[in-house]
């Protein structure tokens, strides 16, 4: 049971088997290491996608690059993630990603908005312009050209790929998810207080 927020929370349910390392093959196993040097463990989205390690390898590479490596500072990072696990219904992201927001300095009003589906409504100018960049790309499937100029002006261009790479990266991993039944063990926030909740208990979304 996890109480490490980077690793994220643990699985109470899923609709696949999830590859456990004392049964992984030796590709498993090669993919597995890696991923648990970069995250601490394999949990969560990545021990389904290692029913395929090149796959599984390929996206925790870029994972790691989008989530520690990147220009965003860590709230913009985080403010873009919770808003696709929102759009997706996406349980297990949401409830990973919730904490790390809240850690990385995004207001509760701010997290509560999202999740409550009330943003914009109470987030400042610049939360909103995130918000409504990813809400829009994965909602409308577009975004107008004076979004984009804002955005590109207040990132850069590189800023604004690498933004709008997380955007697609964590809407991947939330597909996932949902496709792979894969739901947390804990409600929000507990991840970080180590207190676990029941299984089949209320979803941490609305949904």
């Amino acid at each position: 049971m996890s109480t490490d927020p980077k690793a994220g929370p643990s699985v109470a349910r899923a609709r696949v088997p999830l590859v456990a390392k004392e049964r992984a093959t030796p590709a498993q196993l090669a993919v597995w290491d890696r991923i648990a040097q970069s995250r601490g463990r394999v949990a969560g989205p990545f021990a389904a996608l290692l029913h395929s390690p090149e796959l599984a390898r390929r996206i925790a590479e870029t994972g790691h690059y989008v989530r520690f490596e990147g220009p965003l500072t860590q709230a913009e990072r985080e403010l873009a993630i919770i808003t696709v696990a929102r759009v997706f219904d996406a349980q297990y992201e949401w409830a990973a990603h919730a904490v790390l927001a809240r850690k990385a300095g995004v207001r509760d009003e701010v997290i509560a908005a999202i999740r409550e589906r009330r943003a914009p409504a109470g987030l400042t100018p610049a939360e909103a312009q995130v918000f409504a960049y990813a809400n829009g790309l994965l909602r409308e499937h577009r975004v107008s050209d004076e979004a984009f100029a804002a955005l590109q002006k207040r990132f850069g261009l590189q800023g604004l790929v690498d933004l709008t790479a997380t955007i697609g990266y964590y809407a991947m991993i939330a597909c996932a998810l949902n496709a792979f039944g894969i739901e947390p063990a804990f409600s929000e926030g507990e991840p970080s207080q180590g207190s676990p909740s029941p299984s089949g208990g209320e979803p941490l979304l609305p949904v």
